[in-house]
């Protein structure tokens, strides 16, 4: 392999690793973004996978430190480092297919921790004094106000202590009996589905970024070693 071609090589790789690098900041940044800006996170409390933007900034964050070392290990043709980029990438995308293969197989399981979730922030709203757990509260009423819903699977959640964001009408009237009558359940339900179609095709995007860098980092590190440089 000549020198132009291990040039252009060497700078291929590295560009797609920076390039892989800023998806995964940009994903921390998306996720971030998603838990200062959204009103549904007290609200799913045993099964924080399901909430997109957990996953969003664990998974940005793991995939900006890997390559981190990858730019490192490319710039400096530093072979100790492009190994250990391999390994760890090679580790995070089976990480990532399996997730994906849980999402899919247990789903219906999701959603029951989905229902759960609700149903004991329901509880616990309708149970608690005027003062207290004043986050979920603001977090259920912001639910019910956005989505045009109320309780879980309907008013009947709710017993005798409807709240006034369940209301369909303003100024509210409980005694007339104006209320959303469609269940929240459905509605967030569906909220988190477009959600994780947007995060799955960027994470898709992410994943074939990261294949083409394991393929072209193989030759370049094949090169650097039959060249003695691999741990200068």
């Amino acid at each position: 392999m000549n020198r132009s071609c291990v040039s252009c090589l060497k700078s291929m790789v590295t560009a797609l690793i920076f390039l892989c690098w800023l998806c995964g900041a940009f994903v921390i940044a998306l996720g971030e973004f998603q838990m200062i800006h959204s009103r549904f996170a007290s609200l799913i409390i045993s099964f924080w996978p399901i909430y997109p933007a957990n996953t969003l900034v664990v998974t940005g964050t793991i995939v900006t430190c890997v390559c981190f070392l990858g730019v490192l290990g490319g710039m400096k043709e530093n072979r100790c480092m492009l190994i250990t980029f391999f390994i760890l990438l090679l580790i995070l995308m089976l990480v990532e297919l399996a997730m994906a293969c849980v999402f899919l197989v247990y789903s219906r399981e999701i959603d029951t921790y989905f229902e759960g979730d609700l149903m004991r922030s329901l509880e616990t709203y309708r149970q608690s004094s005027e003062e207290e757990n004043r986050t979920l509260k603001d977090d259920f009423d912001a639910v019910q106000h956005l989505f045009r819903c109320c309780g879980v699977h309907g008013m009947e959640d709710w017993k005798d202590n409807i709240p006034i964001s369940c209301c369909s009408v303003d100024p509210c009237d409980i005694s007339i009996h104006d209320h959303w009558q469609e269940g929240c359940a459905v509605k967030l339900r569906n909220w988190f589905a477009r959600n994780y179609v947007s995060t799955g095709a960027g994470v898709v995007t992410m994943f074939i970024i990261q294949l083409i860098c394991l393929c072209i980092t193989i030759p370049l590190t094949c090169h650097i070693h039959r060249r003695g440089l691999g741990y200068q």
